[in-house]
C-alpha cells in the first residue's frame, strides 16, 4: 500500500495509529455519555447504591429504561462502571464516584465534560475562527462552559487554595489572617474568592470580571454562602480594578486568556501595597512543546485551541498566550509589566502557582 507523496505505508504503524483513532473516537461520544450522566444524576444515584438493574437506577432518576440500558452497556465498556452478568447488574466504584459523582472530590471531572459539550455546541465559531483568524470572546460561548469551568476548577481551589497554595506565599496567610485587602481578577462565578472569604473572616475582597453574567451568579454565590458583606463582586477588567493598596492580588486560570497579559500585570502592580503580592494560577506547562506532549497537555492544548487563544484574540491587542505557555514566558510577562521578583510557590498535576512582588 503507498499513500501519495508520502512513499511507502509501514502497516505496522498504520494499524496502531488507527487502533488509537478508535480509542479517541469512543473516549469522544463517551464524553458526551458522561455529560449525558452527570445531567441526569445517573452517576450521583449509583454511587454508594451497590449493584443496580437498569431498572433500577431508571427507577431512581426518572429515566426511560431503554436509554439507561444502553448507557449503562456504554459505561461498561469504558471501565466506568463494572458490570456483573450474573445478575444483569452494574455497580460504580467507590474510585469512580469519586471522579463521577462526588462534586466536592478534589478529581471530579464532569466539569471538564460540561466544557467540552460548550465547546462541540460553539464549533462554528471556532470553525469560522480558524478561517478568519478573528477571536471568539467569552460571553460568545454557550454557558455550559461557564458552569463546567466552575464545576472544574471549584474542587481543586477548595482542595488547595487554602491548605498550600496560599501558606506557599511569603507571609501572605498572616496578613489575611489580620484582616488583608485582596483582589480576585478574573473571578468568573466567583468560587476562588469566596472560598478565600471563608477562610480568613477579618479580609475583605473583590472579585472583577469582564463577564457580567458570572458577575451576578458570583453575588448571588457570596449571599448563600454568607460572605456577601466581605465579598463583592463588579464587573471590570484588570485594567478597570478599583482600589489601590492591595495585599493580594490573584489571578486563577485567566492571565493567558487576556489580550494583554502584560498590560493587565502592570496595572495589577500598580494597584499593590508596597509590600503586596501577586499570586499566578496557571495551567501546568513545560517551556517547550515537547515538555508537554502528555495526557495533561493534551487536555490543556485543545481547551486552549477551542476557548482560551480565541479569547485572547478577540480583545484588545490579542497576544494569544495560550494555556501551554509555561512558566518562563509568564515570568517574561511579569517582568515586562515590572515585577521583579517571580518564583514557583506551588504546583499540582494541573496548576503552576507563580508569586510576583514589585
Amino acid at each position: 500500500m503507498t499513500a501519495t507523496g508520502t512513499g511507502p505505508i509501514d502497516e505496522a504503524r498504520l494499524e496502531a495509529f488507527a487502533g488509537q483513532v478508535v480509542v479517541d473516537m469512543g473516549a469522544a461520544i463517551s464524553g458526551l455519555m458522561l455529560h449525558v450522566g452527570d445531567r441526569l444524576g445517573l452517576y450521583k444515584a449509583m454511587a454508594g447504591a451497590g449493584p443496580l438493574t437498569s431498572s433500577e437506577l431508571a427507577a431512581r432518576t426518572g429515566a426511560a429504561e431503554r436509554y439507561v440500558r444502553e448507557w449503562l452497556g456504554n459505561q461498561a465498556a469504558g471501565g466506568y462502571v463494572v458490570y456483573s452478568p450474573s445478575d444483569g447488574t452494574f455497580e460504580l466504584p467507590a474510585e469512580q464516584a469519586m471522579v463521577l459523582a462526588n462534586d466536592d472530590s478534589p478529581v471530579f471531572l464532569c466539569g471538564a465534560f460540561e466544557g467540552i459539550a460548550a465547546c462541540y455546541a460553539d464549533h462554528d465559531l471556532l470553525v469560522n475562527a480558524f478561517r478568519t483568524g478573528q477571536g471568539v470572546g467569552w460571553q460568545e460561548h454557550d454557558d455550559r462552559l461557564f458552569s463546567g469551568t466552575l464545576r472544574l476548577f471549584r474542587p481543586g481551589y477548595a482542595a488547595h487554595l487554602v491548605a498550600e497554595w496560599l501558606p506557599a506565599l511569603d507571609g501572605v496567610v498572616d496578613k489575611l489572617q489580620a484582616g488583608a485587602s485582596v483582589a480576585d481578577i478574573g473571578c468568573g462565578l466567583g468560587a476562588s474568592t469566596i472560598i478565600m472569604a471563608q477562610a480568613f473572616g477579618r479580609s475583605t475582597f473583590v472579585g472583577v470580571d469582564i463577564h457580567e453574567p458570572s458577575i451576578v451568579a458570583a453575588r448571588e454565590a457570596a449571599a448563600k454562602a454568607g460572605v456577601d458583606r466581605r465579598a463583592r463582586f463588579d464587573g471590570a477588567s484588570a485594567a478597570e480594578l478599583p482600589g489601590t493598596g492591595y495585599d493580594l492580588v490573584c489571578l486563577f486560570d485567566c492571565l493567558h486568556d487576556m489580550g494583554d497579559p502584560a498590560g493587565a500585570a502592570r496595572s495589577i502592580r500598580q494597584a499593590l501595597a508596597p509590600d503586596g503580592a501577586l499570586m499566578l494560577v496557571e495551567p501546568m506547562a513545560g517551556d517547550r512543546l515537547e515538555d508537554n506532549l502528555n495526557p495533561v497537555g493534551r487536555a490543556f492544548y485543545g481547551f486552549s485551541t477551542a476557548v482560551c487563544t480565541p479569547a485572547s484574540l478577540a480583545q484588545e491587542v490579542g497576544l494569544g498566550l495560550g494555556a501551554q505557555a509555561g512558566e518562563r514566558q509568564l515570568g517574561r510577562v511579569l517582568r515586562e509589566a515590572g515585577f521583579t521578583q517571580v518564583r514557583r510557590a506551588a504546583e499540582t498535576p494541573f496548576n503552576l502557582i507563580l508569586e510576583a512582588r514589585p
